[in-house]
């Protein structure tokens, strides 16, 4: 018996190992599942009852859902789906759910979020005789919008942001990628580079000859960067590596070649400003460039930087010319709340790569409530002390200037949320942060990169079930809009709460244009040139509502 129990230590302990080193998410996902088995937790997935979650008001809805399918009553269906659609419906959002096996959680939660995707797509696919094209398209638009959407967040982290290249590329590699995405600092350049390259043109940082080659160009520089060996990198230098990684492309065009909703942040180098979230709503002429090279401004390593527009005749010139930008993560690592206004986020996925801030996430969730109270106690009254001396500070004005910025940086960094709902924090166990932020080879580099993927592996799975929903939804309302769904313009009014939705993309509106000109017959010839015009005039319109926005909107 005993020797059963030694064995079964020693199976798990390699089991261990194994997903500690997986170099795929087929390999990792095989032993999480061999863990599960040999844990226990198997077992706890298939039961229902604990008290982590209501499973009764699950198991509840569940077998009404069924049900009505089986019964093939389409409108109690929609019926029953109006009557709320909720990620965290019974508390079966929660993330210790999404923690305690290695692989899913409840199978009552994952069985209940497939039933509620499953008939999403059954009353989409219905004839407009079973339901109007008008009813669904009311009830789907709503729904979108009052079961929000995710965002992913990339913090800043100097050279350890070749980590978010990793967990990107594993995202993408799973199709879950989420379209609205933000960086500061470090995760600004992963995050520009999302907002200018389709899933195609990123499918190069997969490959593992192109990352030894793009590792091999940009080790020399980061090693001089981050105080490294060598002459000090300039603006000109990072300028440089920045343009040879992005395209010349402002957020708006971006946005027009891959649908993307990215967003960089940048903070003020003066007093009494706010930091900016920019993007395609807020600034949609600024070049993603100079947005990037502000974003990485660290503050007594570079100069702040202006930012570059472009105008109305195509050319650059100064955006805010009074004003200078620095490093984003200094005012708003993780924007969740500016997200949350533009674009209906209420889920967010974190990419932490920030030293400072990893260590408290990583024990967050092992943590006893009385522990994570005296913490919160403890952040909470450094705060204040922060504020009581930042006060004395800035009452001395010109007197302590550099005082005065010091304090003002340590409290806005203090000031800030440093997770999410699903947090992706790397391990970093391969080698000591402050080395690598002093001798980075090509050889570091491609190990971050694996490493940043290999910490994205055991929150797969999270993100998935968490994301099914708002992923499904969006699809379906791209179809009405620009696919299969598509309703005839002149039996349809779009609904209002459509106009959160951003405007089309340069794909849609190359999908709007062919539908318009394949029409046949002579009727259909006729009336295509209003159809033209009216998708003409609501285009305009879009874009026109989109460049006023910058200017009432503060974010």
């Amino acid at each position: 018996m005993w020797g059963g129990g030694l064995s079964k230590r020693k199976t798990l302990k390699k089991l261990e190992k194994m997903l500690e080193t997986a170099t795929s998410y087929t390999e990792w996902r095989d032993a999480a599942i061999a863990t599960d088995e040999l844990s226990g937790m198997a077992a706890w997935r298939k039961e229902e009852h604990t008290d982590l979650y209501d499973y009764a008001q699950i198991r509840l809805r569940l077998d009404r859902l069924r049900n009505l399918r089986a019964r093939k009553d389409w409108h109690g269906l929609l019926y029953a789906l109006n009557e709320g659609i909720h990620g965290n419906m019974g508390g079966m959002g929660k993330s210790i759910l999404h923690r305690r096996a290695r692989f899913g959680t409840k199978k009552l939660i994952e069985d209940y979020i497939s039933a509620i995707d499953e008939s999403l797509r059954i009353i989409a696919d219905l004839p407009d005789s079973v339901i109007p094209a008008q009813q669904k398209s009311d009830f789907f638009y709503r729904c979108n919008i009052c079961f929000g959407r995710s965002a992913l967040m990339l913090s800043g982290g100097g050279a350890l942001g070749f980590l978010h290249l990793g967990v990107v590329n594993t995202l993408l590699e799973q199709g879950l990628l989420p379209r609205v995405i933000s960086g500061s600092s470090a995760g600004s350049i992963v995050a520009g580079l999302l907002a200018c390259h389709t899933d195609e043109e990123m499918g190069r940082f997969r490959d593992g000859k192109l990352v030894h080659l793009e590792a091999r160009s940009e080790a020399g520089l980061f090693r001089r960067l981050f105080l490294g060996a060598g002459p000090r990198l300039t603006t000109d230098d990072v300028e440089a590596i920045i343009a040879r990684l992005v395209p010349d492309l402002t957020f708006e065009e971006a946005y027009a070649k891959t649908g993307r909703q990215v967003s960089i942040t940048v903070a003020p180098a003066e007093p009494h400003q706010r930091s900016r979230l920019l993007n395609a709503v807020t600034s949609p002429s600024v070049y993603i460039r100079s947005a990037i090279l502000a974003s990485c401004a660290v503050p007594g390593v570079f100069s702040p930087v202006m930012l570059m527009a472009k105008n109305m005749y195509g050319e650059p010139q100064p955006y805010l010319p009074g004003r200078r930008w620095i490093d984003g993560s200094v005012a708003d690592d993780l924007p969740a709340k500016r997200l949350s206004r533009l674009f209906s986020t209420n889920h967010y996925i974190v990419s932490m790569v920030n030293p400072v801030a990893t260590a408290f996430i990583r024990g967050d969730g092992d943590r006893n409530p009385l522990t994570k109270a005296a913490g919160t106690l403890g952040v909470g009254m450094g705060r204040e002390v922060l504020n009581f001396y930042r006060d004395i500070a800035q009452r001395q004005g010109d007197n302590w200037p550099r005082f005065n910025m010091m304090l003002h940086g340590i409290h806005a960094m203090l000031d800030q949320e440093y997770s999410g709902d699903i947090n992706i924090v790397p391990s970093l166990r391969m080698a000591n942060p402050v080395r690598l932020l002093s001798h980075l080879t090509e050889k570091e580099l491609v190990a971050l990169i694996a490493e940043g993927e290999r910490s994205c592996y055991p929150r797969v799975e999270a993100i998935r079930c968490c994301t099914m929903i708002s992923r499904t939804l969006e699809e379906i309302l791209y179809r009405f809009e620009y696919g299969d769904l598509r309703p005839d313009p002149k039996k349809y009014r779009r609904p209002r709460s459509g106009r959160r939705r951003p405007a089309p993309t340069a794909a849609q509106l190359r999908l709007l244009n062919e539908e318009e000109s394949g029409q046949s017959g002579p009727q259909s010839k006729k009336k295509a040139p209003q159809r033209k015009k009216r998708a003409t005039t609501r285009v305009k319109s879009a874009k026109k509502r989109t460049e006023s926005k910058p200017e009432k909107t503060s974010a």
